[in-house]
């Protein structure tokens, strides 16, 4: 079982920068792709990015692509989602989550088998 917490989120500026963590307690936390999901009030939660085990390949949706970047480090348990040129369409609840890396790299929510609580993240016009 894969705890995770993010942890960064906050209130900024529409072109503002923040930088979310996800850190998991799985010792083995190389052995999982990782993601940001985001969910606004009254949508369905939606992919934005993710990573592969080794970090080597990631992915991004088109609406962040050029502006977020998904990293980790698994010496330290943690995902990052560096977050620059904040739109006021980025506000969301933001989630982490992992998927075991032989299953592959998913866009759908319902396919990853851990998440994390959440961290708010707010961007003011």
């Amino acid at each position: 079982q894969v705890q995770l917490v993010e942890s960064g989120g906050g209130l900024v500026q529409a072109g503002g920068s923040l930088r979310l963590s996800c850190a998991a307690s799985e010792r083995t936390f190389s052995s999982y792709a990782m993601n940001w999901f985001r969910q606004a009030p009254g949508k369905e939660r939606e992919f934005v990015a993710a990573i592969t085990r080794t970090g080597v390949s990631t992915y991004y949706a088109n609406s962040v692509k050029g502006r977020f970047t998904i990293s980790r480090d698994n010496a330290k348990n943690t995902v990052y989602l560096q977050m620059n040129s904040l739109k006021p369409e980025d506000a969301a609840v933001y989630y982490c989550g992992a998927r075991p890396y032989y299953r592959g790299i998913s866009y759908e929510s319902r396919d990853y088998d851990y998440w994390g609580q959440g961290t708010q993240v707010t961007v003011s016009s």
